[in-house]
């Protein structure tokens, strides 16, 4: 069983400067911000050649006061092939599991499997990311190979993880009381063409939770996120097209006050280009978009309401990227982002909305090693 242990870690360490507006950290005085750094280790053993344990443990620190830092698990899982052969694969996790979240989410903190230093926000929001990350319960998931590809699938039915970030978007962390997880799912279809020249997947999730409020005169309240994506992919010699659409249903409902409920209908999409060249060299071309509320695209009513500036209700970003792999342990990376609306800028880093800017730049440069 010892023969089968595996070991493997990776450590990240990004510079971020912007001119306007924070992001992970002080990033627009004093020569920029430094917290933004990921450090994770994993194993995983077979005590059977059916059975694997595996689990990682993760430090990120993303800006704010550093509390986010503190080692956590980021999965854990036993995982059980009930079928395994070269037709077809089946089997099933018990513990914690990374969500099958269109193409990135389940190796997003690992930064050699990203196509840039940041993920695109508008799916991949790096402000509310602990309710996308993992889950604790029970996955399924299968392997079917055709004669044409390789058709996967996953769904996993458990708790979410609804960490402060959670709160401090839906403006609770003010609130006296406690957002605790309850029951969710999520599942992913996933196909894969020609030996992975073109990719195709679908995403869903009934993302809950439930506000227990213990200030007088609010009651308790429920949390639903459900969001679909869909994702495709094609990949050539030296170039890969990426592109993911999705359609986010959220919101607060059963508080007995009014103005703490609410339900928007949001969506997000972007396109990526990625050109490999010199072997060890790739660079990147994104456009990415967010609206945060469909029947409100310019968030003019929601500026109207009073609720905060108009430029936060949406955000589109243009990104160029290059990565260079000294070697397969060492990866050094430069992008540049120019933005226009506040839509995924961290909330614990811009805590007063209004003094944000709408259109703002941000350099990112990052190291990252692996063993």
């Amino acid at each position: 069983m010892l023969d089968t242990l595996q070991l493997h870690g990776f450590l990240s360490q990004a510079l971020v400067i912007t001119d306007r507006n924070d992001f992970f950290g002080p990033s627009s005085s004093d020569g920029g911000s430094l917290k933004y750094t990921e450090i994770g280790a994993n194993a995983s053993i077979r005590p059977h050649q059916d059975v694997l344990i595996a689990a990682q443990v993760l430090s990120r620190r993303a800006g704010g006061d550093g509390s986010d830092a503190k080692p956590v698990l980021d999965y854990g899982v036993v995982d059980y092939q009930m079928v395994s052969n070269q037709q077809r694969t089946f089997g099933v996790q018990l513990g914690r599991s990374k969500n099958p979240f269109g193409f990135y989410n389940q190796t997003r903190d690992v930064a050699f499997t990203r196509p840039g230093i940041l993920l695109p926000q508008s799916i991949y929001f790096d402000r509310t990311r602990s309710l996308a990350l993992s889950g604790d319960g029970l996955a399924v998931y299968m392997e079917e190979r055709v004669p044409t590809g390789t058709l996967r699938a996953q769904i996993g039915i458990g708790d979410p993880q609804a960490g402060d970030d959670l709160r401090s978007t839906l403006r609770l962390d003010n609130v006296p009381g406690s957002l605790d997880p309850k029951r969710s799912a999520i599942g992913q279809i996933r196909y894969e063409h020609d030996g992975g020249r073109v990719v195709a997947a679908i995403s869903a999730a009934d993302a809950n939770a439930r506000f227990d409020s213990s200030l007088p005169g609010l009651s308790d309240g429920d949390f639903y996120f459900k969001p679909w994506v869909l994702s495709l992919q094609y990949n050539a010699e030296n170039w890969s097209l990426t592109g993911e659409y999705a359609w986010r249903n959220s919101g607060l409902e059963n508080f007995n006050n009014p103005a703490v409920n609410f339900d928007v209908t949001g969506e997000s999409w972007y396109l990526q280009y990625t050109r490999r060249f010199h072997d060890s060299w790739q660079w990147l071309v994104r456009y990415d978009s967010l609206i945060s509320n469909r029947d409100d695209r310019s968030g003019t009513a929601f500026e109207a309401s009073g609720a905060g500036p108009a430029h936060s209700q949406f955000a589109q970003d243009v990104t160029l990227g290059l990565q260079w792999n000294l070697n397969p342990r060492v990866m050094m990376a430069a992008e540049y982002h120019h933005v226009d609306g506040t839509g995924w800028l961290p909330i614990q880093d811009n805590p007063d909305p209004s003094e944000t800017r709408r259109r703002w730049n941000m350099l990112l440069f990052q190291l990252s090693l692996r063993f």
